[in-house]
C-alpha cells in the first residue's frame, strides 16, 4: 500500500488524532470523522495527561512501561505546552508505608527526603518527610493537547468532519481505522468501560510544578498542575460503567486529598466535575487488530497518552506494510 492511502480515521479522542497524524504523516490521506460536536469529546478531555511510563509500573503489566518509553518525545516534537519536570509521589503521615510499597514495583526514581521535597515544590515545604521523585516523567495538558494535533492533521492535508456518527465506510477509502472507543463494543465484544472522575480546581495560593500522586491504600489521587492557577484531581480508576453524575463520595476523596496535600487547596475553586468511561480489555492491555480493511485500535485503559503514539505506530504499520 503506498503512502498516498486515502484513509478514514473515525473517533477523534487522544487515539484517533494521534493516529490520524501518525498516518498523515506516512503520506497518507486522512479524514478524521466524530461523532460529536468536538473534538476529544469522550474521556480524552477528562485526563490528566500524565506521561508517566515509569509510575504506571506500579499497577501495570511491564509492557506498558516498554511501550510508552518514546511517549514524552513523541508529544514534544507534536504539540507546545509539554512538560518535562518529573512525577513526585508522596503519602500522607499515616500512609507512608505506600511509599515503600510503590517503589517496590517501580524503577527510575529517587528516594528523596524533607529538604529535596521542599528545593522541588517550595509551596510543600514542611509538610512531608519522603517522598519519590521520577525525573524522567512530564505531562501536558489534553485540552491543549489535542486541538494542537487537530491543526496539525489539516496543516498536513487531513480533513476533520465533526458531528459525523455515520460517516459511510465506501465512500472511497482504502482502509478504516476504527478509534471509537466503547462504541466499537458491537465489533469488539470483550471491551468493558472503566469510569474515570475529575474535579478541575483553581487555587491562587498554591504552586506546583509537576503532577503529584497522593497514594491511598484504597485509591491513589493525583493532582497535576495547569496553566493559570489550574490543577486538575483524578483517581486512577474506578471500576464502574456508570457514566453518570460524580458521587459525594468520590468528590469528597477528591478534594480531600487535594486539601491534604496543602490546606491552601480549602479556598480553591470549584471550576468543574466530571466523570468518563474509558475504553479497557479484560487485561487492561490496548489493542491494534484488523478485520479486512478495517482496524481497530482500542483499549486504551487508563494509558491513552502514554500508548497513543506506539498504538499509531503499530497500526500504520499495519496499513503500510
Amino acid at each position: 500500500m503506498s503512502g498516498g492511502a486515502a484513509i478514514l480515521v473515525r473517533g477523534a479522542g487522544v487515539a484517533g488524532l494521534v493516529t490520524a497524524v501518525t498516518l498523515a504523516e506516512r503520506g497518507a490521506k486522512v479524514t478524521l470523522a466524530e461523532a460529536g460536536s468536538r473534538i476529544g469529546s469522550g474521556a480524552s478531555w477528562m485526563a490528566g495527561g500524565m506521561l508517566a511510563p515509569w509510575c504506571e509500573a506500579a499497577d501495570a503489566p511491564r509492557e506498558v512501561t516498554e511501550h510508552s518509553l518514546g511517549s514524552l518525545s513523541w508529544w514534544r516534537s507534536h504539540v507546545p505546552d509539554v512538560e518535562s519536570n518529573g512525577s513526585l509521589v508522596l503519602a500522607p503521615a499515616r500512609d507512608t508505608a505506600e511509599i515503600t510499597r510503590f517503589g517496590r514495583r517501580t524503577s527510575h526514581f529517587e528516594e528523596i527526603g524533607a529538604e529535596e521535597i521542599a528545593r522541588l515544590e517550595p509551596d510543600l515545604a514542611g509538610r512531608f518527610s519522603r517522598g519519590l521523585f521520577f525525573p524522567e516523567e512530564g505531562h501536558l495538558d489534553p485540552r491543549k493537547a489535542l486541538p494542537a494535533l487537530a491543526d496539525r492533521l489539516v496543516r498536513l492535508g487531513g480533513r476533520l468532519l465533526l458531528d459525523q456518527a455515520d460517516m459511510p465506510a465506501s465512500a472511497g477509502f482504502d482502509y478504516i481505522v476504527d478509534c471509537t472507543g466503547l462504541r466499537a463494543r458491537e465489533a469488539l465484544g470483550t471491551l468493558r468501560g472503566v469510569r474515570g472522575e475529575m474535579i478541575l480546581l483553581r487555587c491562587r495560593d498554591v504552586s506546583l510544578h509537576r503532577p503529584v500522586r497522593m497514594l491511598h491504600p484504597r485509591i491513589p489521587v493525583y493532582i497535576v498542575p495547569r496553566a493559570d492557577h489550574l490543577f486538575m484531581v483524578g483517581a486512577t480508576m474506578v471500576e464502574s460503567e456508570n457514566a453518570g453524575p460524580m458521587t459525594l463520595r468520590s468528590m469528597s476523596e477528591l478534594m480531600n486529598a487535594a486539601w491534604v496535600l496543602h490546606p491552601g487547596f480549602a479556598e480553591a475553586e470549584i471550576i468543574e466535575m466530571g466523570t468518563g468511561l474509558r475504553p479497557s480489555y479484560p487485561d487492561n492491555m490496548p489493542l491494534v487488530t484488523q478485520e479486512g480493511r478495517t482496524v481497530f485500535v482500542n483499549g486504551m485503559f487508563r494509558h491513552g497518552y502514554l500508548l497513543s503514539p506506539w498504538l499509531a505506530a503499530r497500526a500504520a504499520d499495519l496499513i503500510f506494510g
